[in-house]
């Protein structure tokens, strides 16, 4: 077994239709230009409200990926 190093990163994710929606779309987008994601971990949701309404979910992910050597 080799030692690892790994980097936690903070995204937020938005979506109009639920909070999963919002951590999906978090890190789907990371994973286009980040390699060897391990963990995503949802650390806050909140909403967006206008007028009274929720016009929007967000979802804050603390994502983790694996430094390559």
């Amino acid at each position: 077994m080799t030692d690892s190093v790994y980097r936690v990163t903070e995204l937020i994710g938005t979506s109009e239709s639920s909070w999963e929606d919002a951590a999906r779309n978090a890190v789907e987008t990371a994973s286009k230009s980040l390699k060897n994601l391990r963990v995503a971990e949802v650390t806050k949701l909140d909403m967006k409200v206008e007028e009274g309404k929720v016009v929007a979910y967000r979802s804050k992910v603390a994502l983790s990926f694996k430094y390559e050597h």
